[in-house]
This record gives structure tokens, C-alpha cells and sequence, in this order.
């Protein structure tokens, strides 16, 4: 499933995002607040129980999310949408992949892995702005499924229909959550229009 978050506040932060004349520090905020929201949206059916709580006025029950939440950061793009995220669920368990794309063969070279503890049952969202020829993400995929993750989502800024269609055919049954079905590739594949490298633009490299 690809499901494309369409909301104003969203496509006009990805907008910013694009610019080519926006700054490393505005990137960087700009691309902390879309994660947040582009994770309220993905995080729908994240399991939910009563909880026990004493409010000023009495004691009752209320609503609050129930088990663990892993993200997983492919790095080190992702660590500025990770930190919006986390900003705002403090509580969830945060791992790092360290993937590159070798500029000859496109193909993913894995070069780190620090991950928590994956279950099945307990969310676990992979996190990387772009998602491109799809190499990196599937090779991503590869290692949390190996490690017991269950149920998996993808969270990415920007997708293009190549990257879309090699996730869709390795793991057809995880969702893609992103603001931007790009056009296509070029020939370095990189996403057009696309918005650069992000993690070049986020870091000021």
C-alpha cells in the first residue's frame, strides 16, 4: 500500500524542502516538523489500551498507546526526521542502520547496525527521506525482517515510482507512508525533481 500524505501543512513544508536556496538550519526544521506529521498519519493503528489516571478532578480511564514503538534510522539522512518524531514520542526505541549507495552499481553497502530489540507485534517503522531505486531500503527491510520485526512500515519523504515498485515486489504487504510520488530517476539515480541529497542539505555537506 502507498499511501500519499496530502495534507496542506505538509505539501507546503515539502515545498520549502525543495527550494534550493533554503538554508541548512531551515531544512533541518522544516524536515523535523513533516516527519512528525507524516508519522501522526502512519501511526493510525498503532495498538491503544486504557490506562489508569488521576485526573484534578477524579480518578478515571484513559486512552494511551500500549507496547513499544521502534524507529529505525537509515543513516544518517534520517536522523533529522527521527529527532522530530522523537520530539514528540519519547518513549519509542530508536535503532540506526548505516546504509550507502555505492555511485557505480547503485547497490546498497551495509556499513552499521545498532538496532533494539524487534518482536513481532510491536510496530517498527523504517525511516529515510528518500526512497529512490529502492535498493537501500529493501536491503533495510531485509535486516529487520531477519530480526523479528513485525509489523514493518516504511517512512519516507519523497518516493519514486521505480524505488515504490522494487519495495512493492519484495515486501508487497508493508505500506509506504510518504508526502511525494516524484517522476522518475536519472541515470545517477536520484530522484527528479526531488530535493538534492538530504542528508548533504540537512548538514551543510
Amino acid at each position: 500500500m502507498l499511501k500519499i500524505i496530502d495534507h496542506p501543512i505538509v505539501q507546503h513544508g515539502l515545498l520549502v524542502l525543495r527550494d534550493r536556496e533554503t538554508s541548512a538550519s531551515e531544512f533541518r526544521r522544516h524536515l523535523k516538523e513533516i516527519a512528525w506529521l507524516l508519522f501522526y498519519e502512519a501511526a493510525r493503528e498503532l495498538p491503544t489500551s486504557g490506562i489508569p489516571v488521576e485526573t484534578p478532578m477524579e480518578k478515571t480511564t484513559a486512552t494511551g498507546l500500549h507496547g513499544k514503538v521502534h524507529l529505525i534510522a537509515v543513516l544518517r539522512a534520517a536522523l533529522g526526521m527521527v529527532e522530530g518524531i522523537v520530539a514528540h514520542l519519547q518513549n519509542a526505541d530508536v535503532g540506526h542502520l548505516g546504509l550507502y549507495r555505492d555511485e557505480q552499481t547503485l547497490q546498497p553497502v551495509q556499513y552499521y547496525a545498532k538496532l533494539p530489540d524487534l518482536k513481532s507485534g510491536e510496530p517498527t517503522f523504517l525511516v529515510d527521506p528518500m526512497l529512490a531505486t529502492g535498493g537501500s531500503m529493501v536491503a533495510a527491510l531485509k535486516i529487520l525482517q531477519t530480526r523479528g520485526a513485525d509489523p514493518l512500515s516504511v517512512l519516507t519523504l519523497i518516493a519514486a515510482p521505480e524505488g515504490v515498485a522494487q519495495v512493492q515486489q519484495f515486501a508487497p504487504s508493508v505500506p509506504i507512508f510518504t508526502a511525494a510520488l516524484d517522476r522518475q530517476l536519472n541515470t545517477r539515480g536520484y530522484i527528479l525533481p526531488g530535493l538534492g541529497d538530504a542528508g548533504d542539505r540537512q548538514f551543510g555537506t
